[in-house]
């Protein structure tokens, strides 16, 4: 059962396979201190721990149905999730953070000696107990289950005990998600934190990133790559249903995912579906204990699957889990995506 639709999951994912490095464009933003000069919405009672009153701020945000307002930026948060933490570290908030926790697997290369930085509270979630040691003022979820009422972590738990919370807009959301939605979570975190010049400018780079590879996609005209999203599964197919952005990579890659009609970011689907569906490209997440060569194997090996033309061909592409989430990686999982779907 996968914590990304019931709550839990072991931390499994590796890193992706290189390949079209140079295609992408490097979105690497100065850690400088200070405020940015943008401007807040609102007043109330909400958070900030500071008398002083920042640029930006009073900041009033909407987040999954919680309104908090905002006086200063957070100054002890706690991020549980790998794709929120690399949020953080890409607007140079390492400073800010006195604890994260579930690292799936190796942050990007350009994060390593920010990540090091902050302290390490838990290899998955840690108890409410631990959380609260670590005396934050501010905790972000990547998922639901960062949350989890079961473990005392819950939004309104942390809010009595003097602490306000983000959840990561894929997962309080019935709507598709996009990359709309990630230039929002980048636009709202850095205005939480009082960096909105650097999340603008991080959002300027990732539109362009994703121009130029649209831009390369027309040039092509072929009809649009039926693709089956492998993630894992035995009895059934678990993969990536039309409501997540994994969805919208596909699309935006030159591929149609095959499984648009699950109406979930992921949900399960019979091995006779992917029959029907003649996928002629197996997108493969590649994470956690089940190595990318066990899938391709497993999938290889299945004698129900022989004639899906992906099989036959064994057209295969890679992308590690943490590529397609609402994160910093999702622009330039795009430009990594569309060669491997190219016919």
């Amino acid at each position: 059962m996968s914590r990304r639709t019931s709550g839990r999951r072991s931390a499994r994912r590796r890193t992706l396979i290189a390949g079209t490095a140079a295609a992408l464009l490097p979105i690497v933003l100065t850690a400088c201190g200070g405020s940015d000069s943008g401007s807040g919405s609102g007043s109330g009672s909400g958070s900030g721990k500071s008398g002083a009153t920042a640029a930006g701020f009073p900041y009033t945000v909407d987040n999954c149905g919680v309104k908090t307002t905002y006086k200063a930026p957070p100054k002890r948060a706690v991020t549980m999730n790998q794709h929120v933490t690399e949020i953080m570290l890409e607007l140079g908030l390492e400073k800010s953070l006195v604890g994260t926790a579930y690292l799936d697997d190796q942050v990007l290369p350009r994060y390593a000696e920010a990540y090091k930085s902050v302290p390490v509270i838990a290899k998955e979630y840690p108890s409410k107990e631990k959380l609260l040691a670590a005396n934050p003022d501010f905790v972000y979820g990547g998922y639901a289950s960062a949350f989890e009422a079961k473990d005392g972590r819950t939004r309104d738990e942390l809010k009595k005990s003097g602490i306000d919370s983000r959840l990561n807009l894929e997962y309080c959301t019935e709507k598709r998600t996009g990359l709309d939605d990630v230039y929002r979570e980048i636009e709202e975190v850095g205005r939480t934190f009082g960096v909105r010049d650097r999340a603008e400018k991080w959002i300027a780079a990732s539109r362009a990133t994703v121009a130029k590879t649209e831009a390369e996609l027309k040039k092509t005209t072929s009809e649009p790559v039926p693709v089956f999203v492998y993630d894992s599964g035995d009895k059934t197919a678990f993969t990536v249903g039309g409501k997540g952005i994994g969805n919208e990579l596909i699309a935006r890659a030159g591929g149609r995912n095959v499984f648009a009609d699950i109406p979930k970011s992921f949900g399960d689907a019979t091995w006779e579906q992917v029959v029907a569906r003649k996928p002629e490209v197996i997108v493969i997440y590649d994470y956690g204990a089940t190595s990318l060569a066990q899938k391709k194997r497993r999938l290889l090996e299945d004698p129900a699957l022989k004639d899906v033309p992906a099989i036959k061909n064994k057209k295969f592409a890679v992308l590690p889990l943490s590529d397609a989430v609402v994160g910093v990686r999702a622009p330039d999982a795009i430009a990594k995506l569309a060669p491997q779907l190219a016919r």
